[in-house]
C-alpha cells in the first residue's frame, strides 16, 4: 500500500511538471553567420522564432525590414525566406515578425498611425494581400513588440487593430519583449490590454531585476509580471551566452538549479526567450537547458 501511495505520488509530480512544461523562443535575423532560418527550426530547439527586425515604421515612414546579412530588402532579397517559413511552420514552430529594436527608426504619431501600420503589417506579412510582401507569400504567425523608443503611445492601439484582424480567420499572435523593470516604459499600457499571448521579459541588461548570484531581485520581479500582465503565458529573457548582452547572462547550471525551480511553479510559466541565435550557436545554451526549461 504505501508502495502504490509512493508511485501515485511519483506519478501526479510527473503530471504536475509535465504540465507546466516550457519552450525556448529565439530571435533570428541580426547576424548573417546565424545560420539559414529553415536549420534554425530543424535544431529541434525552439517554439517560437522571431524575426528581428521591422525597424522602420510609422510616421508616415516607408516600412522596412532588417535582416542584416541574411537578405537584402531593397531588391526584394527577403522573398526567398517563404521556403523557410513554411518549413520551420510545418514543424509547429510559431514564426513571428519583430517590431523595433534597440535602433530602430519607429514611431506611432496617433491612433490612426496605428491603424496604418497594423493594415500594412496585415497586408504584408499576415493575412493579407499585397505586391510587394517583402518575406513573399508567407503568412507569420503574428507580431511580436521589441519597443525600446521612440514613442510610449498608441502600441495598445496597434495592439487592438492587429487583433482584431484574427476575427478574419487565423488567429494573428501578438507578443513582446519588455524590459524587466515594472511596469516597462514604453508597453506598459499595451500589455494591459489583455491582448498578448506570449510576454518574454527581458531579463538582462536591467541589474535592478535580473540575476546576480542571487534570485531575489529576479524572483519579486517575476512575481510582479506573471500576477499584473493579462498575457497566456511570461517567459524568462535571457541573453544565450555572456557577450550576447551588458549584463544578466545567467551560467546554465545557476539557471537549472536555482532560477528554473523558483518560478516554474507558475501557472503563467511558458518557458525561456533567448537572445540570440547567433550567440546561441556560440555557447550551445538552449542546447544545455532545454531539458530543463
Amino acid at each position: 500500500m504505501v508502495y502504490r501511495l509512493a508511485l501515485l505520488s511519483s506519478m501526479l509530480l510527473l503530471i504536475a511538471v509535465g504540465t507546466n512544461a516550457g519552450g525556448i523562443a529565439i530571435y533570428w535575423g541580426q547576424n548573417g553567420g546565424e545560420g539559414t532560418l529553415a536549420d534554425t527550426c530543424s535544431s529541434g530547439n525552439y517554439k517560437f522564432v522571431n524575426l528581428a527586425f521591422l525597424a522602420t515604421f510609422g510616421n508616415s515612414q516607408t516600412p522596412m525590414i532588417n535582416l542584416a546579412g541574411h537578405c537584402d530588402p531593397y531588391s526584394n532579397g527577403c522573398t526567398s525566406l517563404t521556403a523557410d517559413i513554411k518549413s520551420c511552420q510545418a514543424k509547429g514552430i510559431k514564426v513571428m515578425l519583430t517590431l523595433g529594436g534597440a535602433a530602430g527608426s519607429y514611431y506611432l504619431t496617433s491612433a490612426a498611425d496605428a491603424k496604418q501600420v497594423a493594415t500594412y503589417l496585415w497586408n504584408n506579412f499576415l493575412g493579407g494581400k499585397s505586391s510587394t510582401r517583402p518575406l513573399g507569400k508567407a503568412v507569420l504567425d503574428g507580431i511580436d513588440f521589441d519597443i525600446e523608443g521612440g514613442t510610449t503611445q498608441h502600441w495598445d492601439d496597434l495592439a487592438r487593430y492587429l487583433s482584431e484582424y484574427s476575427n478574419l480567420g487565423k488567429k494573428i499572435y501578438l507578443t513582446a519583449a519588455p524590459q524587466c523593470p515594472f511596469p516597462d516604459a514604453y508597453i506598459g499600457t499595451a500589455l494591459k490590454t489583455g491582448l498578448f499571448d506570449y510576454v518574454w521579459v527581458q531579463f538582462y541588461n536591467n541589474p535592478p531585476c535580473q540575476y546576480s548570484g542571487g534570485i531575489t531581485n529576479l524572483e519579486d520581479a517575476w512575481k510582479q509580471w506573471t500576477s499584473q500582465i493579462p498575457a497566456t503565458k511570461i517567459f524568462l529573457g535571457l541573453p544565450a551566452s555572456p557577450a550576447a548582452a551588458g549584463s544578466g547572462y545567467i551560467p546554465v547550471g545557476d539557471l537549472t538549479s536555482q532560477v528554473l525551480p523558483a518560478i516554474k511553479g507558475s501557472a503563467k510559466y511558458g518557458g525561456v526567450m533567448l537572445w540570440d541565435k547567433y550567440y546561441d550557436d556560440q555557447s550551445g545554451y538552449s542546447s544545455s537547458i532545454k531539458s530543463h526549461v
